[in-house]
């Protein structure tokens, strides 16, 4: 076997492992699909488009270490799993109906917000999205033994270093308005990817839409 024949079929299996393991229900007819983020990910496979977890894992030990120095209390074993179920279940009954898809992957849970979390090219949250965003803070105040990433997107119209504030900006208005309904500062990860990670084909206007978001993704507090 060539080594270009061995890259091609470890891109294959990386697709199928994205395809097989980020399944969402949808907030309409709660029937389990494969999420639309998903789906662009299989189209943007090749140029490392995922749904979840960006920051790295040495951010998220940093705060892990960090919360179980202030008195977090630690997961560990089937607990970790077990906890990240219930959380994962009231998320989703809190947020039937308001367009936000969750997605699991392992024992991470992804909140894709859409673009109307925010009016065009703007990084003010939209009223219409307060009641939504209250809700995720409630769910993430109850269950504090989690990290919160919370990272911002755009698609490609405009200057890349544009969009990179933007998704920055985009990703502090969410952070903070979480902080006002007493989530821990501590637990949150801040970050900005700009146009680098799209979801979607950036050549629709769909597929733009798609591409402009903020991701919540929580992740359990482990010792390591």
């Amino acid at each position: 076997m060539t080594i270009r024949t061995s890259r091609i079929l470890g891109l294959l299996l990386g697709i199928a492992v994205i395809a097989t393991g980020c399944k969402t229900l949808d907030p309409y007819t709660r029937e389990e699909q494969t999420s639309s983020a998903t789906k662009g990910a299989l189209i943007g496979a090749a140029a490392g488009a995922v749904v979840g977890l960006i920051s790295g894992d040495d951010a998220v030990e940093r705060r892990q270490r960090a919360l179980i120095g202030a008195g977090v209390g630690a997961l560990a074993g089937g607990s970790i799993g077990y906890y990240m179920d219930r959380q994962e279940a009231e998320l989703r009954a809190e947020l039937e109906g308001t367009g936000v898809s969750v997605a699991r992957k392992g024992d991470n849970i992804t909140l894709l917000m859409p673009d109307i979390t925010f009016a065009t090219d703007s990084s003010d949250l939209s009223p219409a999205f307060f009641d939504v965003l209250a809700s995720v803070g409630k769910v993430l105040g109850k269950y504090e033994q989690t990290v919160v990433e919370v990272a911002g997107h755009t698609d490609n119209t405009g200057s890349e270093s544009y969009n990179q504030g933007l998704s920055e900006r985009r990703a502090s208005s969410v952070a903070q308005y979480l902080r006002t309904h007493g989530v821990d500062s501590q637990r949150i990860i801040e970050i900005g990817m700009g146009e680098l990670r799209p979801i979607a084909d950036n050549s629709s206007d769909a597929g733009r839409a798609a591409n402009r978001r903020v991701e919540i993704t929580m992740v359990p507090v482990t010792a390591g």
